[in-house]
């Protein structure tokens, strides 16, 4: 359901597919807003780090959204590059449990 603001927007439209273009446009933002969207969650993906108190489910929320936010914008990560993120992101505390995740694997 569009809201009046939207329903101003489109009301001069006369073919569904304007219609379309003008949302996506409205929704998405043009190229030059695309490109700011994800200059600031890439920027976001490299300082994120656990926060002082914060469950690893909540992190995981968190770190998951992130991703699912840049996937959007067309930027994809491996999920070796995904790991290894999360690895920096932990707190020092996790360091041991790491390297214990690690040792039982070889």
């Amino acid at each position: 359901m569009l809201d009046n603001n939207m329903l101003s927007k489109i009301q001069t439209c006369t073919a569904a597919k304007e219609i379309w273009e003008k949302l996506t446009q409205i929704c998405e933002g043009n190229e030059e807003t695309k490109e700011n969207k994800l200059t600031v969650a890439l920027q976001k993906f490299e300082l994120i780090k656990m926060k002082p108190k914060e469950t690893m489910a909540e992190f995981d929320e968190r770190f998951s959204s992130l991703v699912i936010e840049i996937a959007r914008l067309n930027k994809t990560y491996s999920n070796r590059e995904l790991t290894l993120k999360v690895m920096r992101a932990l707190p020092k505390e996790w360091d041991v449990k790491l390297w214990q995740c690690e040792s039982r694997k070889t």
